[in-house]
């Protein structure tokens, strides 16, 4: 099994110098000139530009320029922000909480009900409720994001005012962060009302972020399942006078997880994604809200800091998603 992880880890070596140098290339493709964004609209001398070039060292050959990069990186260093003046790293790290809270919340949403919808549909394949549940998947998937989030706005929060329209928190609630999620702060504050206020600012975001998600799984547990329940040991135990509920969660479900966990890993990088849009909806204080503000204001180390640091999580859930199919199924660290 330790084998298995360090074959695992090896792999991702030169996928991660891979992603440097996309995400060192990408910022350097953005239109406009860091150091005149910076400057705003007063202008800057000509001796002072050059002096922010060396500094900053734009100056350098590119491979020079990568190589600082790429260094920098490997010990712990992802710049300073042009905008705020802080480093990448703390900035990332304060935003983050938000982030993985609305995700966290979006991915039980989306496991829970697609997985759900997946089973039933498989177990009554053709029936009217597998043929709306897949087109409605169908639709889910296709739908997009930032329609989806205005829609739910007008609709949840514009006309029957169920729930707030964006932020984490109604403004009359104040209390220091603890661990950065908006739902445990609030409870550990004892604020009468702050938790549940938490909660409601969590639905429609976390609605619009699982949708996607909730699809691709639906149809994904749908698929596996169907193939799964028409192998000789599910008719076997169906033979020996299991009920079905046995047959379906022990038998069939167990050994059509793999798929399943797959789809789940793979669904990691897209609320990442997807938090993008859904974070500039809802003004949710995220990594995501964070990244846009900072393609537009050209901050070069914050993109660079901010794609790094969102890939390298994605590979460790795509990690943990190897060492999870090793769990299930040990054939495959065997293979």
């Amino acid at each position: 099994m330790l084998r298995y992880i360090l074959n695992k880890i090896l792999l991702i070596v030169p996928t991660f110098l891979g992603i440097t140098v996309l995400a060192f290339a990408f910022v350097r493709v953005l239109p406009g000139d860091p150091v005149l964004v910076l400057a705003g609209e007063r202008g800057i001398a000509p001796a002072r530009y050059q002096e922010l070039m060396h500094q900053f060292g734009f100056d350098q050959p590119m491979w020079r320029q990568y190589l600082a990069y790429l260094n920098n990186v490997l010990h712990g260093d992802f710049g300073i922000s042009f905008s705020t003046k802080t480093p990448v790293l703390k900035e990332f790290l304060s935003r983050f909480p938000a982030t993985v809270e609305l995700a966290i919340f979006a991915m039980i949403f989306a496991v829970v009900i697609g997985v759900a919808l997946g089973i039933f549909a498989a177990v009554r394949r053709g029936s009217w409720f597998d043929q709306v549940t897949m087109g409605t998947a169908l639709a889910g998937y296709s739908m997009p994001i930032f329609w989806w989030g205005l829609l739910l706005i007008i609709v949840f929060s514009g006309t029957l005012h169920w729930t707030p329209v964006s932020g984490r928190i109604d403004l009359m609630y104040f209390f220091k962060p603890v661990t950065g999620f908006a739902t445990i702060d609030a409870l550990i504050s004892g604020q009468k009302g702050a938790f549940r206020s938490a909660l409601s600012h969590l639905i429609l975001p976390t609605i619009v972020l699982g949708t996607i998600p909730l699809a691709v799984i639906a149809r994904q547990t749908r698929s596996a399942m169907l193939e799964v329940l028409g192998e000789d040991y599910v008719r076997t135990a169906r033979a020996k006078g299991l009920t079905p509920r046995r047959v379906i969660g022990l038998h069939a479900f167990r050994n059509a997880l793999i798929p399943v966990v797959t789809t789940i890993g793979l669904q990691v990088g897209t609320l990442l994604t997807g938090a993008i849009l859904t974070e500039s909806i809802f003004s949710w204080p995220g990594i995501g809200k964070w990244m846009i503000d900072a393609i537009s204001k050209r901050d070069y180390f914050a993109v660079q800091g901010g794609l790094l640091l969102i890939a390298l999580i994605v590979m460790s859930v795509n990690l943990i998603v190897d060492v999870l199919y090793a769990v299930i199924n040990p054939r495959i660290r065997v293979q």
